[in-house]
């Protein structure tokens, strides 16, 4: 490689945490990644630096016009040793997303070599715990100062990494969610396929609304017709309809989720039928009315599998399989989380060994 990537350890090591309460994404490891862009040097010196606070221009440009990306995956310690779970994926969705914003391409056999130093440096913070991992969060923001609305001439690549438990508070049981139809989070064209903050930001307003109704988050709906189902805040969704598993397509406005690939995956290994494709809330309504909605669930890299008890629509709720966890989603979440955490065969090839 002919990139060189420089190690500064930090001189005082922080205090890990109670891995019994770790939450998620409230401590960082002791180093952080750090990779620089500018328009006539490209992609340079990539380093391990001790984990520290940034500086930037008040001008630079992902203040004022969002200019960032951001991807999540996660490293498990298992009895064979510490393991990634389809890492490259990563990159290469991160990319996808780079292009949408303008920002150059990155590469991707350097931030990746640039993880590995990472985790070698701060192996010792990937938990051991029953249901806990080491959450990485790779991002990019603009730093070029100036306020022309075009792209940045100048980039930061940044890796942190924090230890954490279930990302919803209810862990592998049944949440809640409600069906957003004032709100519209992204449609086909626009910016709803990358992993950018503004997604985020944008759904948070509807998010804080449900929440105050007792919801842990939203399902969105299409921003065209108001009625095909897209996906969960933060993450894709499945529906098991009569035996068949159905999920929204992927349309250009929702994130093509590498766990959401991963159940497609699993499931048509299982024999399931499974299908790709536009479901409407009206759909799911009739189905919760004639019995054959069997099972909900969601999926992304922080929770892996949230199975979904109930659905609010226009002050309706509709309860899903008695609000308890499904046999097919605690099997999806129990073969998924077996194979990342090495106690069960990874047929796949999705592990990744860090060694």
């Amino acid at each position: 490689m002919a990139e060189q990537i420089t190690i500064e350890r930090a001189q005082q090591l922080k205090q890990k945490p109670d891995e019994n309460k770790l939450g998620f994404g409230q401590y960082y490891t002791d180093h952080m990644f750090i990779l620089e862009y500018h328009a006539d040097k490209g992609w340079h010196s990539g380093r391990v630096v001790p984990y520290q606070n940034i500086s930037l221009d008040p001008a630079a440009k992902v203040f004022h016009y969002g200019q960032t990306v951001f991807e999540g995956l996660k490293a498990y310690r298992t009895e064979s040793g510490i393991k990634l779970f389809r890492p490259t994926k990563n990159f290469e969705r991160l990319n996808k997303s780079n292009a949408r914003l303008s920002i150059p391409p990155i590469d991707e056999k350097l931030a990746y070599e640039g993880l590995i130093q990472l985790l070698n440096v701060d192996r010792d913070w990937v938990p051991s715990v029953e249901g806990t991992s080491l959450y990485i969060r790779p991002f990019i923001i603009a730093t070029e100062a100036a306020l022309g609305v075009n792209p940045s001439l100048s980039y930061l690549f940044m890796i942190i990494m924090s230890p954490v438990g279930a990302y919803y508070a209810e862990g592998v049981n049944p949440v809640k969610i409600h069906v957003e139809s004032h709100f519209v989070r992204a449609v086909a064209g626009g910016v709803g396929e990358a992993k950018t903050a503004g997604n985020y930001a944008a759904g948070l307003n509807a998010q804080e609304e449900a929440k105050e109704q007792g919801y842990s988050q939203v399902l969105w709906l299409d921003g065209v017709h108001r009625k095909f189902i897209e996906e969960v805040g933060s993450m894709n969704v499945f529906f098991k309809l009569n035996g068949v598993v159905v999920t929204p397509m992927l349309n250009g406005s929702i994130l093509d989720g590498i766990t959401r690939n991963s159940v497609i995956t699993l499931l048509k290994h299982w024999g399931v039928p499974v299908e790709e494709r536009r479901v409407s809330i009206d759909e799911l309504i009739e189905a919760h009315h004639n019995g054959t909605l069997e099972e909900a669930f969601g999926t992304g890299t922080a929770a892996v599998i949230s199975p979904i008890g109930e659905l609010s629509y226009h002050g309706e709720k509709y309860v899903i399989n008695g609000g308890e966890t499904g046999e097919l989603s605690a099997k999806i979440y129990d073969t998924i989380t077996g194979i990342q955490n090495g106690k069960l065969e990874d047929p796949f090839g999705w592990l990744v060994a860090l060694d």
